[in-house]
């Protein structure tokens, strides 16, 4: 058996699980036609579990990860991190300034201004959990995750919503949204309520705790093996602890209530153990290339997304846009709606994958 002891070399299976959630999230983001898209491929409405309801949470996951393979040497007890707690600082700043430049995409009117986006959440949920590892043992770490999620579940299901009078967890009428109505500045992304709104934005650190744990266990003194095994295990009992958790506490995307961060972060680690035995134990690494292209270059890619998306979602040639024109064609050769919607969101998956296989051929790696 492979023994890694204590590693913190790069590992390919965190690099193509990076990429490919973000391939997916470009794909389910921008779909040929968002009026025929295959249920999984869309959010649930309120309450479920969709293949595009763990995107985000596993990017975080991933997030969580890195970061603990990245500062293992920094914590507590190391030296002065003040140099690199200002970095993390920058760092998270940069990115929640990119997300709020997408945001005004492409008409740049301040005036209808959201604040909140994934991109917002990343950098909030890299600051607290960087800082949070660097001056925390593993242990303090796990209870505040707990406490999180514990005091998430117990305001969420005991504090009425003060417009309402009783406890509601219905969309807009809960006291996250509640809570968004009155102190979140801007537009909200459904109105009076917004999914990565600022209660909810609490649950999604304890996510990226749980990748921070992972990236624990994945820094044992102990064989590689036995680390799949770790993160395979753990993860399937924090997924059955989230189903059950969800009979009381539904499985929420859109809350990000405490059981869909136990069922999705489950998931996350079962899937990162399996891509770590197949791809880092057993090397079997001919089909991640594009998964590792992609994931070098993670935050560009989804920038990119974002930008490409003007010219191949919203000019138009002879009145139809490019989008409209690459549907057709496709439901012309005889396929489905939606599988000619799925189709075209994956040839802009490919769009995007050229620019950053060439940033990737040329090493140019772009960190904010």
């Amino acid at each position: 058996m492979q023994k890694l002891t204590g590693t913190t070399s790069r590992l390919s299976s965190l690099d193509a699980m990076r990429g490919f959630t973000i391939a997916a999230m470009i794909m389910v983001n921008f779909p040929g036609d968002e009026d025929h898209v295959f249920p999984t491929l869309s959010h649930s409405k309120w309450n479920g579990l969709t293949f595009t309801d763990l995107i985000a949470p596993v990017f975080l996951f991933i997030v969580g990860v890195s970061i603990a393979l990245a500062y293992s040497k920094n914590q507590t007890g190391n030296g002065d991190n003040s140099a690199l707690h200002r970095k993390i600082l920058i760092r998270s700043v940069k990115i929640f300034a990119v997300g709020m430049f997408l945001n005004m995409l492409p008409h740049f009117n301040f005036s209808d201004l959201r604040y909140t986006g994934t991109l917002h959440r990343i950098a909030i949920v890299f600051l607290v959990c960087a800082l949070l590892f660097l001056n925390t043992s593993w242990k303090q770490q796990a209870i505040v995750a707990a406490a999180i999620l514990v005091g998430y579940w117990l305001a969420m299901t005991l504090i009425p919503t003060p417009t309402a009078g009783i406890v509601v967890l219905e969309p807009g009428l809960n006291l996250a949204a509640w809570v968004d109505q009155q102190y979140l500045p801007g537009k909200m992304w459904q109105g009076n309520w917004d999914p990565e709104g600022i209660l909810s934005t609490f649950p999604a650190i304890a996510t990226g705790i749980t990748g921070m744990l992972a990236g624990r266990v994945l820094l044992l003194p102990a064989t590689a093996n036995e680390k799949s095994n770790y993160l395979v295990s753990g993860g399937f009992l924090a997924a059955c602890a989230g189903y059950f958790w969800g009979l009381t506490f539904p499985v929420n995307e859109n809350l990000w209530t405490s059981s869909f961060v136990l069922v999705t972060s489950g998931f996350a680690s079962m899937l990162l153990g399996v891509l770590y035995f197949v791809i880092d134990i057993k090397n079997k690494k001919a089909a991640i290339t594009p998964g590792v292209i992609f994931g070098a270059n993670a935050i560009a890619a989804y920038v990119l997304a974002d930008i490409l998306s003007i010219p191949f979602y919203q000019w138009e040639i002879s009145g139809r846009t490019l989008n409209e024109i690459g549907v057709s064609i496709f439901v012309s050769a005889g396929i489905s709606m939606k599988l000619a919607s799925m189709l075209y969101a994956l040839f802009f998956v490919g769009i995007n994958f050229i620019p950053v296989y060439l940033l990737f051929r040329r090493r140019i790696f772009i960190k904010l």
